[in-house]
């Protein structure tokens, strides 16, 4: 299996790869919260605009928060 990012330029695209799921040939899975949330602190840090330890530790929290993680301390 191959996984692939896919950006949608034109709506008929989205005609085709909704006909091509039907035809049980591919399958689609959108992002969930704590995906996009790391996504976007990946993104921060990337462009070196890095978050402070108090943004980090309410990053840290939220997708704990979504994702049911336990939390130890």
């Amino acid at each position: 299996m191959e996984v692939l990012k896919i950006e949608i330029l034109n709506p008929k695209a989205k005609k085709l790869l909704k006909a091509l799921v039907e035809l049980k040939l591919i399958s689609i899975r959108e992002k969930t919260g704590p995906e996009i949330s790391l996504e976007k602190l990946l993104t921060r840090l990337r462009d070196n605009s890095a978050p402070g330890p108090d943004e980090i530790a309410m990053d840290v929290e939220a997708i704990r928060h979504t994702s049911n993680l336990p939390i130890n301390g």
